[in-house]
């Protein structure tokens, strides 16, 4: 590990970064400007003016993914604010570009407000394609990825919550099949009960598992609608609440939080 994080700081000094913006489209001389710019361009707008979703045809907008982030919640880092989650965004970004050939910018915000969160992507709409969720908190990200999916007309991931359930499905898929099981009659346990199993829980049940046959045990404990904190949870973290309410329906106990 010691090497990796050597070379992590060498080659991010020796290449002051890891993505860049290059041009797409052909210069030969500088009369490609008048094209490509002005008064060219003015063409182009005009035409996005009087119908917006051609902003989708005529610019790279069609491509581009904004990778947001407060900074909250950043891999195994914790809370590392804006400045020291651009590394980590700017690789995402990496990723974006080498693995799908996607344009992604990375938008460390210098706040951690989830209203003022919301507000700042809702602005950012008309610049791109697609919003990505990044290193952001929990339960904070449940909220502002429901509002945004519902306001905003581009798609809206958040990839701790959404990527992660994705591939854990994908595994059990796979697993049911090897070992000739099925959903309904298998219990599934999920250790952790921050944004990656809350999601995974809430796409299993979406997928035909059934709510009861899921555990989930935070670090209080195993979820069951009798636990001491129910009260505590309905306030402040209703997405656990809910799933503490459907899940384990043989009401398993087990944990700090124990009558």
């Amino acid at each position: 590990m010691d090497e990796t994080y050597n070379k992590a700081l060498k080659y991010s000094g020796l290449y002051k970064g890891k993505i860049e913006v290059a041009p797409k489209v052909p210069i030969k001389s500088l009369k490609d400007f008048a094209v490509y710019y002005t008064p060219g361009a003015a063409a182009v707008s005009k035409k996005i003016f009087e119908e917006p979703n051609l902003s989708f045809e005529l610019t790279g907008r069609w491509n581009m993914v904004a990778i947001v982030t407060d900074g909250s919640r950043v891999l195994g880092l914790g809370n590392v604010g804006a400045e020291a989650s651009y590394p980590v965004m700017e690789g995402k970004a990496l990723l974006f570009k080498f693995l799908g050939g996607v344009d992604a910018i990375p938008i460390p915000l210098k706040t951690q407000d989830k209203e003022e969160i919301v507000e700042v992507i809702k602005k950012l709409e008309p610049a791109f394609g697609g919003i990505n969720l990044e290193g952001i908190e929990s339960p904070k990200c449940f909220y502002i990825l429901e509002r945004l999916k519902a306001e905003l007309k581009i798609p809206v991931w958040h990839d701790d919550q959404l990527g992660t359930a994705g591939v854990i499905l994908a595994a059990l898929i796979n697993v049911f099949k090897l070992t000739n099981k099925d959903f309904k009659n298998s219990k599934i346990v999920l250790v952790g009960a921050g944004a990656a199993n809350i999601a995974t829980c809430k796409l299993l049940i979406s997928a035909g598992v059934p709510p009861g046959k899921i555990i989930l045990v935070d670090s209080k404990g195993i979820l069951h609608p009798e636990r001491m904190d129910m009260d505590e949870l309905m306030l402040k973290n209703p997405w656990k609440y809910e799933l503490a309410i459907k899940t384990n329906e043989e009401r398993i106990q087990g944990g700090f939080l124990k009558h």
